[in-house]
């Protein structure tokens, strides 16, 4: 069995990886922490070639980016390129985000070019995923968006499953992730939490409200690899305070 490893996404310290500089700088303060891995997405125009020096520097993995869909379109030998220089083997778009109402025919045929553009880029040893937000969870004549990419979407496309999002969206996350089970290598990890005032906010896992030790036990079961740490708004606390939180409290449940 793959060990199972916990990585830091970028996202969560975009604002101090806006140079090269502050790349090192950041992915210092995250290998102190202890990650070993970590997801780029979010991170500023810095030549590929200087993020895999920064990578090897701190001797951290790149497990997965996020890219665009227009990147996936248009920029196929560059993003491949890319991601051979990180030695990374997964990238997934953030969502789909249509401006037209929602139909099945809409999210039939996003479903569809995205299983074309997973075979061509399968075949340059790249594996591309669709990561959820809430959206995906709206209700179209029976079924969801969320329901049609996991029925839809075939091999090799993954889904990644953000359990923040699929509760904002009224969803299980330990259900989704167990519909997922084989084709869920990386999972998003945000905890949610709830203010006084009836407010839901990201949180450092297990500062939150969400049942990890069954996420982490659904997760397992299903296969995943990646336990991928991510906090889109730290609402003022230090971002690297979140993800060393949420480090400690995922290594407390096993996880390594």
């Amino acid at each position: 069995m793959t060990q199972s490893m916990i990585a830091a996404q970028l996202y969560t310290v975009r604002e101090h990886c806006r140079t090269a500089t502050d790349l090192a700088a950041s992915l210092k303060k995250i290998r102190a922490i202890g990650y070993e891995s970590v997801q780029i997405s979010g991170i500023g125009p810095i030549d590929p070639k200087d993020v895999a020096n920064i990578l090897q520097d701190n001797q951290l993995a790149c497990c997965i980016t996020h890219i665009s869909l227009d990147d996936m379109r248009k920029n196929f030998d560059a993003v491949v390129e890319k991601h051979r220089l990180w030695d990374c083997k997964y990238t997934a778009i953030g969502g789909f985000f249509p401006k037209e109402a929602f139909t099945r025919q809409l999210w039939r045929g996003f479903i569809d070019e995205y299983n074309q553009l997973a075979t061509s880029f399968a075949k340059a040893g790249l594996t591309i995923g669709y990561h959820n937000h809430s959206h995906e969870l709206s209700h179209i004549d029976g079924t969801t968006p969320m329901q049609m990419l996991v029925d839809g979407l075939i091999g090799p496309a993954f889904i990644e499953i953000d359990t923040y999002w699929i509760t904002h969206g009224g969803g299980d996350p330990i259900a989704w992730i167990g519909k997922c089970a084989g084709r869920l290598p990386c999972l998003h990890l945000k905890d949610m939490a709830i203010t006084p005032e009836r407010q839901q906010q990201m949180a450092p896992i297990g500062e939150g409200n969400l049942n990890f030790p069954g996420i982490l036990s659904a997760a397992t079961r299903a296969g995943t690899r990646w336990f991928i740490v991510e906090q889109d708004d730290s609402y003022g606390r230090d971002p690297f305070d979140c993800l060393a939180s949420s480090y400690r409290y995922l290594r407390g449940l096993g996880l390594k």
